[in-house]
């Protein structure tokens, strides 16, 4: 924990060790070598080896040991038959002033790793921030449809990136969105930014999904006029939208250009592709943004699952792909946390622990229908 609150990332315990291991390896070797081998000379590196993982009055504290332990050395015949003569030996002084340099520069860099760590911090801090606010906390129950959301960075010091979710209820239904911004870096955050905020106002104003999906697409259009040079070309969003009705057994999907959703049944598990593709968002102004609404049932107890390519895309150490359709189906059938959950620890086990995109995932599962209390069905 930094002085600014920060929590800094502690290094790993064997790092923290090293400066006492590089000592023992010393004590051990000393006795064995001959005299004019003097291996204590070795211990001129120790406070840079105190600088990987300690702060400066450490490595401090370290090169004055490392003088001292030194001199000892030095002056002590052990099995090697040394006089003490040797502790004022021309060459061991130089050692003592070396030392005493080296310790110098390992304090600069101790605090220079220090002050970096405490950067890192702070970017780390403010990513998660913009995370929070751009990819908000989906509530577990919108109405009769139970939620669950799950987001893996590829790298764990971007704690953002650009696939994106939302689950929106409405007097239409459950409205509910992922993408995936094809960018990298702060122009994909700036673009899921955009996506998800018009998301936010049409999914309330709009009837149907198309008109979400025109909605959206002339948000990111009037945005991307603003850019210059290339990166309009970038600028564009495969997503799925998807509307589950509260009195209608069914889900509507606009899919534009993104990977099917998993329609889960019981034990059986089918890709919900689209009878006529639509454009990505911010493609249709090149392309024509003509969408089109697919309808699959969608009674109580099935479940839904969106996800970014992210899934499909992670490779196994010996470069196959994740196969997510099988694995799904060979869970199954789970509730929505249980799912992710599974998916989650799947994934780092296919693919070594190493995701190479980020993942996004949304799992909506349509509850049974309450059955009233008695006294109501009476009255």
């Amino acid at each position: 924990m930094s002085s600014t609150g920060l929590r800094v990332p502690a290094p790993p315990v064997w790092l923290r060790w090293l400066p006492a291991i590089y000592v023992v390896v010393i004590l051990l070797l000393e006795p064995i070598t001959p005299v004019q081998w003097p291996v204590s000379f070795l211990l001129i590196a120790l406070p840079v080896v105190a600088a990987y993982a300690h702060g400066p009055a450490f490595v401090g504290a370290v090169t004055v040991f490392a003088v001292g332990f030194e001199a000892i050395l030095a002056g002590t015949p052990c099995c090697a038959g040394r006089a003490v003569g040797y502790i004022g030996e021309r060459h061991y002084v130089a050692s003592y002033i070396s030392t005493a340099l080296v310790g110098a520069l390992g304090t600069i860099l101790a605090a220079s790793r220090m002050r970096r760590e405490r950067t890192l911090a702070t970017v780390r801090s403010v990513a998660e921030t913009a995370q929070r606010v751009l990819l908000r906390p989906v509530p577990r129950r919108l109405g009769q449809v139970s939620i669950e959301t799950l987001y893996l960075s590829a790298a764990a010091e971007a704690r953002i990136g650009g696939d994106l979710y939302e689950a929106v209820p409405t007097s239409y239904g459950v409205r509910l969105l992922i993408g995936d911004v094809r960018g990298k870096g702060l122009v994909a955050v700036e673009t899921a930014a955009t996506m998800l905020g018009a998301f936010r106002e049409a999914a309330h104003d709009e009837p149907d999904l198309t008109g979400v999906a025109h909605r959206v697409e002339r948000s990111m259009a009037r945005r991307a006029e603003q850019l210059e040079g290339n990166e309009v070309a970038e600028r564009f969003v495969t997503a799925v939208f998807a509307e589950i009705p509260d009195h209608e057994p069914v889900v509507r999907i606009v899919n534009c250009g993104h990977p099917p959703p998993l329609h889960i049944v019981g034990d059986e598990v089918s890709e919900l592709e689209p009878t006529d593709p639509s454009p990505p968002i911010n493609i249709g102004v090149l392309v024509g943004d003509s969408y089109h609404v697919d309808v699959a049932p969608f009674s109580p107890g099935d479940q839904l699952l969106l996800y970014t390519d992210g899934v499909t895309e992670t490779r196994a150490p010996d470069g196959t792909f994740y196969p997510l359709l099988d694995r799904v189906r060979s869970w199954g059938p789970l509730p929505p946390q249980e799912l992710l959950a599974y998916l989650h620890r799947d994934l780092l086990a296919f693919s070594g622990g190493t995701l190479d995109d980020d993942t996004a995932a949304l799992a909506a599962y349509r509850l049974p229908a309450e059955v009233p209390d008695r006294s109501e069905v009476a009255g």
